[in-house]
């Protein structure tokens, strides 16, 4: 027996477990990204030569170089491999492959970060915001110098937490961003009467520095080994290294998309920038909060199953996976919808009409990169990485046509709302092409119980369409109404309805997304209660 194989007799980490813990990290994390973006706004103005359209612009470089040349290794072109070794009891090219990989994307991304050092001014001048003033321009290149090489920090970071949670180990990786944030909220409070804005990139650095070492925390006790040096010949590093390209390219292509919408918003005046951010980070609120967390915590699992010899359990794994965040999307997307005004208010302490109409053009956007997260994977487990890069090359030049066309100044286009309308678009033809993809390849993976979910999901949803406005009629957002007890007692009772109706009506429709809550809820209500005598 090799003693270094997986314990069979260990307690199998269960998705729904894992993922309710990085639904409720994500969630706090989303909680302290809505307010670090409130105190940004509240204490920073949006128009002007101090206007936050510099902090902003700051983040697309660096963020475009760490997803293009290191965030395709960390995860889906790296944790399948990981995982075949892992189950079949290999630490030791584990710890090789981690400490290879680790080592060469630690030497890029250096390298980088010193191109980023030198050439922030051309780089932010010339390719992302163009319009900026000199002085917006002056504090843009200080903030991303400053944050030159937070992607090499993430790059390591990203890498550790792919072996966490190969390994079934998912608590670090859930709270690290926690520290990121609270740490460019207190730099709020401690540079803005001295440094200004330029702060916010002190904070995001020692930010990245703290999430790196909370994450290194995660490794005591699976035994990792690092090793100095790279492994050139080994046969899983060269896998890695072949998978790398397609899946980095297609996560840099959606960088080159920001990129491009920053530049498109920068040239339709001062605080464009600003608005279309901050409706694009509250669309990412529910992006992450679901897609990104079920799918992190159903990925391992996938890999498991493929790595075990066990297409039929992998497919049915999937469709449960899909299914559920269907199910939950769905209600999401239409409270997103309805409550708009409601949101951007509450969170936004600027320009709230102008965020919450760019944030309805992109609740459509929201529903279907929700769905993209567990789908990708699809091609991921199976060491597919060229497939969804050809599809979103067609979408971003679609997405670039797109923008460039309906974000014309009115009355030719629609400004900068048209950037929101070209995302939903995009979001919805790249989930349509893969599913096609997916099922001339498995022409079983999508049945008729499937399809006959599905159809249920959408009838309930119909019922909570007309809940969501029949509340909203009750409890309607007027003129006069601020501040977070206001609004968001107004947004509770509207949400809590929502989803109830969406429950009660999934049970009576016989969907099996909604029995784990009603047996939870039948539980606590049936249950006798014990007094001690």
């Amino acid at each position: 027996m090799n003693p270094n194989a997986p314990a069979k007799n260990k307690r199998r980490v269960s998705i729904a477990n894992v993922a309710f813990l990085l639904i409720a990290t994500s969630f706090a994390g989303q909680l302290l990204g809505f307010l670090r973006t409130k105190l940004v706004n509240a204490n920073f103005p949006t128009i002007g030569p101090h206007s936050t359209d510099a902090y902003f612009a700051a983040f697309n470089i660096p963020d475009l170089f760490f997803f293009t040349l290191a965030a395709g290794a960390l995860g889906v072109a790296f944790m399948p491999i990981l995982s075949d070794r892992f189950h079949s009891g290999d630490r030791q090219k584990m710890w090789e492959l981690s400490a290879s990989l680790m080592n060469l994307l630690a030497i890029v991304m250096a390298v980088v970060g010193v191109i980023m050092l030198v050439f922030a001014e051309p780089l932010i001048k010339y390719i992302v915001a163009p319009g900026l003033s000199p002085a917006q321009l002056h504090t843009a290149a200080t903030i991303m110098r400053l944050l030159a090489f937070n992607p090499l920090l993430f790059t390591i970071s990203g890498i550790l937490t792919s072996i966490e949670q190969t390994m079934g180990r998912f608590f670090f990786y859930a709270i690290a961003p926690l520290f990121y944030n609270a740490s460019i909220i207190i730099s709020i409070f401690v540079f803005r009467h001295n440094i200004g804005l330029v702060g916010l990139g002190v904070g995001a650095l020692i930010g990245a520095i703290a999430q790196l070492i909370i994450i290194a925390a995660g490794l005591w006790k699976l035994g990792f080994r690092y090793h100095p040096r790279i492994t050139w010949k080994s046969k899983d590093f060269h896998h890695v290294l072949r998978n790398l390209p397609p899946r980095s390219l297609d996560q840099g292509m959606d960088q080159v998309e920001n990129i491009v919408e920053t530049h498109i918003a920068s040239d339709l005046g001062s605080g464009n920038i600003t608005y279309y951010s901050n409706a694009f980070i509250l669309s990412t609120a529910p992006i992450y909060l679901i897609g990104t967390a079920i799918s992190t915590a159903a990925f391992p699992r996938l890999n498991a199953r493929l790595s075990q010899g066990r297409p039929d359990l992998f497919r049915k794994d999937f469709l449960m996976v899909i299914r559920a965040m269907i199910w939950i999307s769905a209600p999401m997307a239409v409270v997103c919808f309805f409550c708009r005004g409601y949101l951007a208010r509450m969170i936004y302490s600027r320009g709230g009409p102008q965020i919450a109409t760019i944030f309805g053009f992109l609740t459509v956007a929201i529903f279907f990169r929700i769905l993209y997260t567990i789908i990708s994977r699809w091609f991921y487990a199976q060491k597919d990485t060229k497939t969804p890069l050809f599809v979103s090359l067609f979408v971003v030049g679609l997405n670039v046509f797109l923008a460039i066309t309906l974000a014309r100044p009115a009355p030719r286009g629609y400004g900068v709302d048209g950037l929101a309308m070209a995302q939903s678009i995009v979001a919805a033809v790249e989930v349509l092409f893969l599913s096609i993809i997916m099922l001339k390849r498995d022409r079983r993976l999508f049945n008729a119980e499937f399809w006959g979910g599905v159809g249920r999901i959408a009838s309930v949803t119909g019922f909570s369409v007309l809940a969501t406005f029949i509340m909203i009629s009750f409890y309607p957002l007027g003129a006069h109404d601020r501040g977070i007890i206001t609004l968001g007692t107004k947004l509770f009772f509207i949400t809590s309805v929502t989803f109830t109706v969406h429950v009660l009506l999934s049970a009576m429709f016989g969907l099996e997304e909604a029995r784990p809550i009603m047996s939870r809820v039948r539980k606590i209500v049936l249950s006798p209660i014990k007094f001690d005598i």
